[in-house]
């Protein structure tokens, strides 16, 4: 009887192993971050003004002023956008817009006004944009990259991203 206790009691343990590994193994990695060393202001001379290679496709949104939140003017959007390679999406501000954007496929280069060198964001990660970030991105592989984006927008406020989209 004792051993049956302790055989139950060790599956149990496993199990719970188990289950608590293909927990972590299931969650979101968040994307690349600038290294340590390289945090500081960057200017972005040169950066990518106008869209290239890219096409997006908004797939639902919520009217957050009508929400509990009661935000006029905002919505929270959900898109899909691919990135052809050597395709660029052109600086621009999230001053007022904080996103979370999955990759889902490829990898992606990041041009941040925190970070002196380029961040790479690769499939399976989730990249965080936030107040006071201006940046700019480019595919420099050979894949297409594809993201899923959720983002707050200000309906009133011109799209200073991609105005031709």
């Amino acid at each position: 009887m004792l051993m049956l206790k302790q055989s139950r009691a060790r599956a149990t343990r496993s199990i719970l192993v188990a289950s608590l590994l293909s927990l972590a193994v299931a969650a979101p990695a968040f994307a690349g971050e600038c290294p340590k060393d390289k945090s500081g202001s960057n200017p972005l001379p040169g950066a990518a003004t106008a869209p290239v290679g890219v096409t997006e496709m908004e797939l639902a949104s919520i009217d957050l002023s009508k929400e509990s939140v009661k935000l006029p003017e905002r919505r929270l959007r959900y898109r899909h956008m691919e990135i052809q390679p050597g395709g660029i999406v052109p600086l621009h501000s999230h001053a007022d817009r904080p996103a979370l954007i999955m990759v889902n496929q490829g990898q992606i280069f990041e041009y941040s006004s925190k970070c002196t060198v380029p961040i790479v964001h690769k499939a399976g990660e989730i990249a965080r944009e936030s107040n006071g970030l201006m940046h700019w991105w480019k595919n420099e592989g050979n894949v297409v990259v594809v993201l899923t984006i959720a983002d707050i927008v200000n309906d009133k406020k011109p799209d200073s991203m991609m105005p031709m989209m």
